[in-house]
């Protein structure tokens, strides 16, 4: 029987990143993928620290910032590249009340790292009342982020390409399969309603469609934003979305929210462009907007990585070392991300 310090049951943002935590850490481990394309794999990977619909700030976003940059140079170092792109979100304003909240909430403490106080006209697409510049934005390359990520964990003896099947648990002597362990840690997104062990977390699917897409004009060189983001994936391909639903649960793709991204295209882009593909996924969200971690309630040895959401660059990588430091190093969890808030 081999024998490892963790599985990790994921390979979404939250797998990959507490796999990147381990390695730093010259842990044992294996991870779990089974091929199924995550909402993480065709997330815009963008990231943002403002909320563009009011125009200030979330819950630790400085912090998240700042280890964004660190944990990418340490994953630079065995991958051999960065996949930050430093490109800065743009957000077109929808009327003129809007550019006099920016400019209100750009003097404010906590906002004004962020929010550029001077307005960009854009050339490629409709911006009548102009737009705002967040500074500190960026995005991630999350196709080859996850290619190389994938590449280096199976070229090391990391990862596993099957489905995990918790019935092969065994509890009494913390194995599954051939593969005893110390730790095992879930990372399953909305996977977890399944997991019979945190089956009765509220982790509430979020149903996601974005687009692929092929542009006539190359529009102006920054993730663009009025009610979905575009920007250039590569060479003549751009990204266009991505929308949110709450209440649908079927994996088909749905041809209201094609409308929806088709619309808000036409009505910031007025050449011709054509859908190349679309995808589908569902985010994993809580009621109050906080990642879920910690440990099981009676199974001390077995965690949760969760609830990343919209986020999941940000809460991906900063809570893969805050859960990292929990289980290794004893340190405590804040309230707001335990996942005792639950029990």
């Amino acid at each position: 029987m081999e024998h490892v310090d963790y599985i990790i049951v994921g390979a979404g943002y939250a797998g990959v990143f507490f796999a990147h935590q381990l390695i730093k850490e010259k842990k044992t481990f294996k991870i779990f993928y089974d091929d199924n394309i995550s909402a993480s794999q065709v997330s815009a990977g963008v990231c943002n620290p403002v909320i563009l619909k009011r125009f200030n700030t979330f819950w630790k976003s400085q912090e998240q910032i700042d280890y964004l940059n660190v944990i990418f140079k340490e994953i630079e170092a065995y991958t051999f590249k960065n996949y930050l792109i430093n490109e800065n979100v743009v957000r077109i304003f929808h009327n003129e009340s809007e550019k006099v909240q920016w400019t209100k909430n750009s003097q404010k403490e906590d906002m004004k790292s962020y929010l550029d106080p001077d307005f960009i006209e854009l050339k490629s697409v409709n911006n009548a009342f102009e737009a705002g510049k967040v500074n500190q934005s960026c995005r991630v390359d999350v196709t080859a982020f996850f290619s190389d990520m994938f590449n280096y964990l199976d070229e090391n003896n990391y990862l596993i390409k099957e489905k995990f099947d918790h019935r092969l648990i065994d509890i009494t002597n913390n194995s599954y399969n051939n593969i005893s362990f110390k730790n095992i840690i879930f990372c399953e997104g909305v996977a977890t309603n399944n997991n019979p062990f945190f089956c009765n977390i509220p982790i509430q699917p979020n149903k996601g469609h974005c687009l692929k897409i092929t542009l006539n004009e190359v529009p102006d060189s920054y993730i663009i934003k009025k009610k979905h983001f575009l920007f250039n994936l590569r060479n003549d391909l751009y990204y266009y979305g991505g929308t949110y639903d709450r209440f649908d649960k079927t994996n088909n793709i749905n041809d209201e929210s094609v409308e929806e991204l088709k619309s808000g295209l036409m009505e910031i882009y007025k050449n011709k462009f054509e859908i190349q593909d679309i995808n589908v996924a569902f985010r994993a969200t809580v009621a109050d907007r906080r990642p879920i971690l910690g440990r099981h309630q009676e199974h001390h040895n077995f965690y949760i990585f969760n609830g990343l959401g919209a986020r999941g660059v940000y809460n991906g990588s900063y809570f893969s070392k805050v859960l990292f430091d929990f289980i290794g190093n004893n340190l405590n969890l804040e309230s707001e991300i335990d996942v005792k808030r639950f029990y």
